[in-house]
């Protein structure tokens, strides 16, 4: 995955959002662009239209962090575009060599393991920056049980989203989950454009959805904060959670997704229908495993 292709495209895809007026500066003549020139980014950015230009051809390398804030000023970047655009530049700066070598495989540490399992009343699974969901509790795999019967998705939240239909119906705001998905996906790549899974990822959903592509199209990024989610389960229907997400304070990139449901609510009656479901059905596969007569020769 080319850093410098992402550079160029996300500036130039900043740059075609802002018109002149909504940048405070006269829009005279026919207009051959749907947003700022070059020339009228590098005004409000303070440098030349020459640097700017070798900017958006893609060479962030030693750009200095003044320059970096005019640039997200100029082309009116929220907090996750500007942590994005530093992240690009940091690649471009550190080389390709080093930068390959933050594309680690994080695994999940037992203590971690042992807090998502102690909490059985909640949904809640461990997460990467990939998307992967790399361990999960009991009321966790019932709640995305779709998900884990499908075996073409890996576990992975985007591959559910855009290849199983089913997942348009289990998110009842699809398209917003696609957005954010796509967006998350975004924000690693530009942190680690060398990761060999993260690209063969993103290599297969842009082959294999177009809902994908057009998203990976636009450029935009976001990052998972705490939200509402509103989920149809096919077994206990409409369940409105709310979602926590904490990143673990290590280097791990790992985050600690957690559901709850407001006391005294639907969802919170549907939790716990859940829980119920997902007991008995883990007896009842325990019960069928120790039944099974032992083929092992005395």
């Amino acid at each position: 995955m080319d850093n410098r292709d992402a550079v160029s495209a996300f500036l130039r895809s900043r740059r075609d959002k802002i018109t002149p007026e909504q940048a405070g500066l006269p829009a005279y003549g026919q207009r051959r662009v749907p947003g700022l020139r070059r020339g009228e980014v590098a005004t409000l950015a303070g440098v030349s239209v020459e640097y700017y230009t070798r900017l958006e051809r893609g060479n962030l390398r030693g750009v200095s962090d003044s320059v970096l804030d005019a640039l997200a000023q100029a082309l009116r970047l929220d907090d996750t575009e500007r942590m994005y655009l530093y992240d690009l530049a940091r690649v471009a700066g550190v080389g390709e060599a080093r930068a390959r070598q933050r594309a680690v495989r994080p695994t999940v540490r037992p203590s971690v393991a042992r807090i998502v399992e102690g909490m059985p009343e909640l949904p809640a699974y461990v997460m990467n920056n990939r998307l992967d969901t790399l361990a999960a509790n009991a009321l966790g795999r019932a709640l995305y049980s779709q998900m884990y019967a499908d075996p073409t998705c890996g576990a992975n939240v985007a591959r559910f989203a855009f290849f199983n239909p089913a997942a348009r119906r289990f998110y009842a705001d699809w398209e917003r989950m696609a957005r954010f998905a796509v967006g998350a996906l975004r924000i690693e790549a530009g942190k680690n454009p060398y990761d060999r899974e993260l690209t063969n990822l993103i290599g297969e959903l842009s082959t294999r959805s177009d809902a994908f592509r057009v998203l990976w199209g636009s450029h935009d990024v976001h990052v998972f904060r705490e939200s509402t989610k509103r989920l149809n389960h096919p077994l206990v229907g409409d369940l409105e959670l709310d979602q926590e997400t904490m990143s673990l304070p290590d280097e791990s990139g790992l985050s600690v997704v957690v559901y709850s449901a407001p006391p005294e609510t639907a969802a919170e009656d549907g939790l716990k229908l859940l829980a119920s479901w997902s007991a008995t059905t883990g007896q009842e596969q325990d019960t069928e495993s120790t039944s099974k007569p032992s083929t092992r020769q005395p």
